[in-house]
């Protein structure tokens, strides 16, 4: 989760993004598919949302090096009680991971500080328990930077991470910051301090993918599970920003075309009525066209992309053709991407949930008679997926 500003939620905040709307886009040759951009939604939210137009004051790239800096803290109320060593081996994989999932364009480099820092007021006074303000988890922050900057040289990092001692039970989740231009904000070294990730004691249940969960934010993508009512009731565990355990947590196609590790000539685009078949690549893996997109409307889309579970993330339930609604319009936590359900009548086996059944198999059809669109899922096997486009 991140915590937004107040001041900058209304969607005047997001005007600045549109610009892209009105320029031209080259055309393409007769003949030819029509090109990625075409599909390209343009957020609405002025926060984190499913658009293409990510606003790159307020979120950080999410290509090349990016360099992280690791300090420990702990609290007068709560001291650590255990080297920092630990606390490093279990987020490290979190480095290892992101690099497979962005099929290596993106380099987490993380420089842990091992020694703990100590915080001048007690972990009870920071407001975690009692829900998180903005004004609130910058102050945690704040705090957690000037205690840490006799040890560090903070112009030499993009983004921070602050763990916790684990006796710190009143720090219980991992929520990120981004920076507010509008303020002087935090700045150490004659650096401003623009996006960091405070984590608390949920990171030792979900593990080292809450590390790339929620730096996701700081690229500007948002939360997938729901605000209210069934917490996955949109996407289940099919992505990260999802159900952060579930058995396929990599990032949807869409999210790895909107972060830059899928490329435009990895996209087949639908962007208006037509026919096209298209042969899919798994999502896991490097190489092929990745993701098809039919766009039904100024902020929404429907996307169909090849499922292969690998390693430790292998479930007979993870696997085949995976189609789901896009709204740039939505807000994070309102569903800004909701799986279409192939199977809603199957009991699922032993440690799957029903959304984790929802790929379609060789045979199976979706279709939305309210916008045309039919996607028809013609082969299947271990290298990928045929798919057929309609939309009338």
């Amino acid at each position: 989760m991140t915590t937004p500003p107040r001041r900058l939620l209304p969607l005047a905040a997001s005007v600045a993004l549109l610009c892209c709307l009105s320029a031209p886009t080259a055309a393409a040759a007769p003949g030819s598919p029509p090109p990625a951009a075409g599909c390209a939604l343009p957020g609405r939210t002025g926060w984190t949302d499913e658009g293409h137009d990510t606003d790159r004051t307020r979120f950080q790239p999410a290509t090349g090096v990016r360099r992280v800096l690791t300090l420990y803290v702990d609290f007068p109320d709560a001291p650590a009680t255990e080297s920092t060593e630990p606390y490093a081996a279990h987020l490290a994989p979190a480095a290892d991971w992101t690099g497979r999932a962005s099929y290596g364009r993106l380099r987490l480099d993380n420089t842990p500080l091992h020694r703990w820092i100590r915080m001048p007021a007690d972990s009870t006074s920071y407001g975690f328990a009692r829900g998180l303000t903005f004004e609130a988890h910058e102050k945690y922050l704040r705090d957690a930077i000037t205690a840490a900057d006799p040890y560090a040289d903070f112009s030499r990092y993009d983004m921070v991470y602050v763990v916790p001692a684990r006796t710190a039970t009143a720090i219980p989740f991992s929520p990120t910051y981004l920076y507010d231009p509008a303020t002087p904000g935090i700045t150490a070294d004659g650096t401003r301090l623009k996006w960091a990730v405070t984590f608390g004691q949920d990171m030792w249940r979900w593990g080292h993918k809450v590390a790339a969960h929620e730096t996701a934010h700081t690229f500007g993508l948002p939360d997938l599970y729901s605000f209210a009512g069934a917490t996955h009731q949109y996407v289940g565990g099919w992505d990260v920003m999802g159900d952060i355990a579930g058995h396929a947590p990599q990032y949807l196609g869409w999210h790895s075309w909107k972060l830059g590790w899928t490329r435009d000539d990895q996209v087949a685009c639908l962007a208006a009525s037509g026919r096209r078949t298209v042969r899919l690549t798994p999502v896991e893996r490097s190489g092929g066209t990745k993701i098809a997109v039919l766009r039904t409307g100024e902020t929404t889309a429907y996307v169909a992309e090849s499922r292969r579970a690998q390693g430790n993330d292998a479930a007979a339930c993870s696997t085949g053709v995976l189609i789901y609604k896009v709204d740039s319009a939505a807000l994070t936590g309102e569903g800004p991407v909701r799986i279409t359900n192939a199977n809603p009548t199957t009991t699922p086996p032993t440690g799957c949930t029903a959304l984790d059944l929802s790929a379609y198999a060789p045979g199976q059809s979706f279709t939305d008679p309210a916008t045309g669109v039919r996607i028809d899922v013609l082969g299947g096997g271990r290298t990928g997926d045929t798919v057929r486009l309609s939309k009338e």
